[in-house]
């Protein structure tokens, strides 16, 4: 029996949730903004007193790995690896964009057929995402990358059903309402619940971090802004 508290941090969702045996016991979310510092370990007790079990019955913490917010990302990483610290419990990571499209993949299976795809977006400003497309196997197509979208980057899919979908999705909407063959569901996101149910396989194959040395996924390096302080000029 594998006890499994997972996290979700790395979009603008701030999710815990803890599964037994991939049965999912407790879930606590939220989606507002600039909350995941205030709310993720109040989350990690409430699901763990909702459920009826102590931290040190569990047996692994999984983590969305990005990629994803970088201060999300540092959150989320920064209280997963204090928990397997201080409690000596496994770490298991977990590909946010994969996450993504496995909810996609439960919540939308009557859309999918073996000629289907599925592409999660994750925001990364501007007309950029970062993206990754999936089989209706879950296995990587094309792999994660920071993409900026135009009108030809399908192109060398234009036979397959897509299913584009995150909270990069709404702004390449325009591009492809004209493409028959990609759509656009609606309420998909990253979330803990999917992170622990992929976690569960890969606590079967001991597919565990070093959490010494373990880093989010970026993808892209964080450019900090310059501040702007009054009276200061280059």
């Amino acid at each position: 029996m594998a006890l499994i508290l997972s996290i979700e941090t790395a979009t603008e969702i701030c999710s815990a949730a803890l599964l037994l045996d991939g049965n999912i016991l407790s879930v606590r979310e939220s989606n507002g903004s600039n909350e995941h510092s205030s709310l993720l370990t109040i989350y990690i007790d409430e699901v763990f007193k909702e459920a009826g079990y102590r931290m040190d019955q569990m047996d692994a913490v999984a983590v969305s790995m990005g990629p994803g917010s970088y201060t999300g990302l540092r959150i989320g990483i920064s209280v997963a690896k204090g928990l397997c610290y201080s409690l000596e419990k496994h770490l298991i990571a977990v590909s946010t964009l994969k996450a993504m499209a496995f909810s996609a993949m439960n919540q939308h299976h009557e859309l999918l057929t073996c000629e289907s795809l599925l592409c999660p977006m994750i925001d990364a400003r501007r007309m950029e995402v970062f993206m990754a497309l999936y089989d209706e196997q879950l296995i990587e197509v094309s792999p994660v990358e920071a993409v900026i979208l135009t009108e030809e980057t399908f192109l060398p899919y234009e036979s397959k059903s897509i299913l584009i979908f995150g909270n990069g999705a709404e702004k390449c909407q325009h591009l492809y309402n004209s493409n028959p063959n990609i759509k656009f569901p609606d309420r998909i996101h990253a979330t803990a619940v999917s992170v622990g149910l992929l976690a569960e396989e890969k606590f079967k194959n001991a597919e565990f971090e070093n959490t010494a040395y373990f880093e989010p996924f970026y993808l892209k390096d964080f450019i900090a802004g310059k501040p702007r302080v009054k009276g200061l000029r280059e």
